[in-house]
Parts: structure tokens; sequence; C-alpha cells
């Protein structure tokens, strides 16, 4: 653990900030108190929820810092009564094996959750990425940001974070690596908003999305005339951010033309529109991100070395969330509280079966794939909790046999009983296991997993609305749904109204 009265240890100082510590052991009053007032905030303490209560009534707070198990009043009593009258941010502090009450927290509003014992380094960056999204927040509404979070608990993601906080305030360009699906864009806003050019513009471009041509033409814009098609003269996202962030994903699928052609932006800050013959001039702060080996790129012939050197200045590595297991109870958990929170679903927590199922799997599409799975789950889920029947595919250690969507749709008929049950005998694909409930068989040619589940969704919904002549109240009832839940997914899912119906 960091000692807190090394002064090496300490960050710079920051604005002056009243926070409450609430919290029934002493220690742990002690010890905030020592780590926030080295950081320059004024610090109150109490270990009663109903003094901590009538503290803030009588002098505001900027952060609450709070244990979730004390004997006065617990802390999920205590962030319902301060979210009756206050928006203040939180920071819960849990033991081992509280994970379902911190996702309560989270769903409550709490901003985040620490596990005891805490790192406090980790504190130290918890509170001032708290303490930096009120500053932001207190902007207006016409000038908030949408600052994102790196949620993690761990050593490997706190070095990450703590690098982050070290270079988002310079200018220097920062290359951005790891698989797909590890928060590379998340990483490159962190460091955007958390900069001098928080106020400006950030501008992402996928750069494998185009073709040579109309990449050339996003990333310089061009002049009326100057191609095909080109009726008016048109900004590219050099010029559109100017003064701000540039975030180009994908930098490795760039032709060898467009290297020569960014590797001249980058040295000289100026640029040619396509079809122009006037230079612009721009200034950008460059983040670049990618998935691929831009060093054995480089060794292959396919991506310059002059280039690469100009782009690696500050390089970030996004560890697999396989690498990062620690992180899966804690991030499942801020999903669950979003998603449930959007789709208007009362659930309460994830099982414990859940858990082990979600921190065994290998995650090839790491955080992006975790998200997805956490969303599809609560959108699944009938009950306050989320279950093994809510999960899908791979993480259930198989998968759901369909050779065609098209077959599938075919099959899924809703049964009169209004029951939603698909019946064995309604999918060949599925096999009776002679109890009546369907078994998945994976087809010995493979899958699409996920095309098959969102059709499954997509055709039960369909044929709900279809019996209730297209009322989502219906239809909501028949398939045992919420109004807000089945017209997030009818959103989601595409899902359009028949012409000539009500």
């Amino acid at each position: 653990m960091t000692n807190p009265m090394n002064p090496a240890t300490a960050s710079p100082p920051g604005p002056r900030r009243r926070i409450l510590v609430l919290d029934d052991e002493t220690s742990i009053q002690r010890l905030l108190t020592i780590i926030l007032e080295g950081e320059g905030h004024e610090v109150i303490t109490t270990d009663d929820g109903n003094v901590a209560l009538e503290m803030i009534s009588q002098n505001p707070v900027d952060l609450v810092i709070q244990d979730l198990r004390m004997p006065k009043m617990d802390g999920l009593t205590f962030l319902r009564k301060l979210k009756e009258t206050q928006s203040i941010p939180s920071i819960v502090l849990t033991a081992f094996g509280t994970f379902e009450t911190a996702v309560e927290a989270m769903r409550l509003g709490a901003y985040t959750h620490l596990t005891k014992p805490f790192d406090t380094e980790e504190m130290r960056q918890t509170v001032a990425r708290a303490l930096e999204r009120l500053s932001f927040n207190k902007k207006g509404p016409n000038q908030a940001v949408p600052f994102l979070d790196i949620i993690s608990n761990t050593a490997l993601m706190s070095a990450i974070t703590s690098l982050i906080n070290r270079v988002a305030r310079t200018d220097s360009t920062i290359l951005i690596t790891g698989e797909s699906g590890t928060g590379k864009e998340l990483v490159a806003r962190a460091i955007h908003y958390s900069s001098l050019r928080a106020d400006q513009a950030f501008v992402a471009i996928n750069c494998g999305a185009f073709t040579e041509t109309l990449l050339e033409s996003e990333l310089f814009g061009h002049l009326k005339g100057s191609f095909t098609n080109a009726i008016a003269d048109r900004k590219g996202v050099f010029e559109s951010a100017d003064r701000g962030t540039l975030f180009l994903d994908e930098i490795g699928e760039l032709s060898q033309p467009t290297q020569v052609k960014l590797l001249r932006v980058l040295e000289t800050r100026t640029f040619k529109p396509v079809g122009g013959s006037k230079d612009m001039h721009v200034d950008v702060r460059f983040i670049t991100a990618t998935n691929r080996n831009l060093a054995q790129m480089v060794s292959d012939g396919q991506f310059r070395e002059d280039l690469f050197y100009r782009l690696n200045v500050i390089p970030i590595e996004l560890p697999p969330l396989r690498a990062r297991k620690e992180d899966i109870p804690l991030l499942a958990g801020h999903f669950l509280a979003r998603f449930a929170k959007r789709m208007a679903k009362p659930i309460k927590g994830i099982d414990e079966a859940v858990i082990g199922k979600l921190v065994g799997y290998s995650w090839p599409g790491n955080v992006r794939e975790l998200e997805n799975t956490i969303e599809r789950a609560v959108a699944l889920a009938r009950h306050d909790r989320i279950r093994l029947e809510d999960l899908a595919g791979p993480l259930l250690g198989s998968g759901i046999s369909a050779r065609s969507s098209t077959a599938l749709i075919a099959a899924t008929r809703v049964p009169q009983g209004g029951s939603g049950r698909l019946p064995v005998q309604a999918n060949p694909h599925l096999v009776d296991n002679g109890v009546g409930v369907s078994k998945p068989r994976l087809p010995a040619e493979g899958m699409d997993l996920e095309r098959y589940l969102l059709d499954v969704e997509r055709a039960y919904i369909i044929q709900g609305l279809e019996r209730t002549n297209w009322s989502l109240t219906e239809a909501a009832k028949l398939l045992n749904m919420t109004f807000r839940a089945i017209r997030y997914r009818v959103a989601k899912l595409g899902i359009e109204k028949p012409a000539g119906k009500m």
C-alpha cells in the first residue's frame, strides 16, 4: 500500500473541495483524512448516516466517500435519502464479497466503488476523476461534456490511468494499441476531456471504414468539382478538429500514399484539401489507435517507419479483458446499472453463478463483448437478478443451433397461451432432453450466434406486436416486459410498423 505520509507520492494540488467521509471505522476516517487533506481538500467525518445528511444540509459537500455496511444506517439507505434531495457524487467502500450491494449502490447513482483494503494512490486517482467530472458538470447544461470513466480496480489499469493523467495536459501525440474492444476510443476521449483542449472538439474517424479516395476527402476535405459528385466544398476532419483533438482509429489501415500525406500534416501542421492548391494550417492534438502491430508492419514494409515514430511519441497499450479478470465483476455491475436504468428494469444484482461464468470466460471481444452481453442479459431478464438463463452461447459452454436466421424466424411462433416458450417440436435444431425443455445443439459447420440471438428477439417482438395490432403496451404485457424496455428494444432492433397500421 502506498504510504500516505510520503510527499513523493502526493498528486499536484487541485481546487480545494469539501469531502464527507462516512464510515464506522475510525482508522478508515483517519486514513482518508490524511490522504485527502494531503491533496488540499477539506475533510469532515462521521459514522452516522443521519448526522451526515444533517451536515450536508447545513453545509454542502462536493463528494461523499462512504462505507456500505454501517450499524446506524446502512449505506444503501443513506444513498437513497441523499438522492432525494442532493445530486452529489459518492464513492462507496465495500468489503470483499459484497459485490451485489455495490451494484445496487451504482444503480442508485454512486460514482464507483473501491474494495477494502484500498490502495491510497488508487483512492487519490478515483477522487480526482470524480471531482473532475463534477467540475465539468458545473459548466452548465450548454457546456457539459461527456466525460467517460475508466472502470478498474487493478494495478495494471491504475498504471494506465496514472499515465493518462500525466500526459493529458500535454500536446504530445499518443498511440493507443490493444485488441478490438479494449476501449481505445474510451481512453482517447478520457485524454481529451482531461486536457487543456477539453472545451474544443473531439473528432473521431475510423480509417478502415473508407476507401483510399474517400478517406483523403474525409481527412482533408475537398473543393467543389475536385472529383465526381463533389458538388460543393466540404470541410475535412482536420479542419473540424482545429484547436481540439483528432482521434484516428485503425491507423494501421492507411494506404502508403495517405501515410505520406499524414506524415506531412504531423510535421508541418498544414494540409491541402483534395483539389486545392493552398495550404491550410491547423492546431490539432493527434491521438491514434490500432489493434495491429505497427512495429511488425514497419518491418514488413507495410507502414512507414518515419510515420510510426511520429505517432509513437507516447505509447499506451491496453490489456485484453482476460488479463484483468478482477475487473470483470466491477465492469459487469457498471453495465448492469446503466442498462437497468435505461430499460427501466428493477434488476438489483447478478447471481454468483453468473459472475463465475463471466470471470471464467476468455472474452475474445473484450470489454465491448462484456458490455453487449450484459445489455442482452438485462433485456432478457425476467427477475430482479441476472441468472444463468439470461446468458447465451459460449458463456454457457454451448451455442444455440441454427442453420439460418430465416429458418429460425419461421420456427419461432409465440404460443397462443402467451407464455413465450418456444415448443421443442417447433425447431428441429433443438433437441428435447426428455423433460420438455429444449437443449441447444451447435451445428458442425458453426453459426453466427450474435445474428441468431438478435433474430430470435426480433421475431418474438414482431409477433407480439402483430398479435396486439402493434400496441407497444399490450405487446409488452404479452412478452412480460416493461413499456420502456420494449420501446428501447424496438428502436435498437430497427423494427418498423408496417404501413397502414395505427
